[in-house]
């Protein structure tokens, strides 16, 4: 109960404060879920009785759906955002969900077929796709992987290099640590579970 809670806080912080889309923890999700639904009928039962001395108890879970609630709401805007900002890029992924996935497939193709009505169908047929790497350079926007994240080592992690204005250097990330460093330093220990986003 208390994990479930740390877990999908630190999934929350982690989805908000990482520049790439993470890995959906479905199990967590449908595990909270699953609570949020117990906890929504215990307050239509406890609201029911309307004993006094139950009064007390219907707060405290009525505060504890709550902050569940938040939580899994705030987690699922922070994805939707990313794959609103980049749905060409995260959409052949296995960090999406199924309803994530059939969201961003329908959400692009709403937008090929504005595009293809609004302008694109008056382009010749070599510059209609929205994906074209043609001369080496992508069309397809991506998060930026080197934006500046703060982690904090739970477990000794190893060395990550890291560039700073004398150059590139090399950081060995203890347990304890906190650090400033590029995403793409430290992707793989947040990911490993080594790291936490701060």
């Amino acid at each position: 109960r208390t994990s479930d809670l740390q877990a999908l806080t630190r999934a929350w912080v982690a989805e908000r404060c990482a520049p790439e889309l993470l890995p959906y923890p479905e199990e967590l999700i449908d595990r909270v879920m699953e609570r949020i639904k117990v906890q929504i009928e215990t307050v239509e039962d406890m609201t029911g009785t309307m004993d006094p001395s139950a009064n007390f108890n219907l707060i405290i879970t009525q505060t504890e759906l709550e902050r569940f609630k938040f939580l899994i709401r705030s987690f699922l805007r922070a994805r939707i955002a990313k794959l609103d900002k980049y749905p060409h890029h995260h959409l052949p992924s296995s960090n999406l969900s199924a309803t994530e996935s059939q969201y961003l497939t329908h959400r692009i193709s709403l937008l090929s077929h504005h595009f293809n009505t609004s302008f694109l169908s008056s382009f010749p047929a070599q510059l209609q796709k929205l994906d074209d790497t043609a001369g080496g350079i992508s069309m397809v926007d991506a998060p930026d992987a080197d934006a500046a994240v703060f982690v904090r080592v739970l477990r000794d992690a190893g060395h990550v290099e890291v560039q700073g204005e004398q150059g590139v250097g090399v950081v060995e990330l203890r347990r304890g640590d906190v650090w400033c460093v590029r995403w793409s330093a430290v992707k793989e220990a947040v990911l490993r579970g080594d790291v936490e986003m701060v």
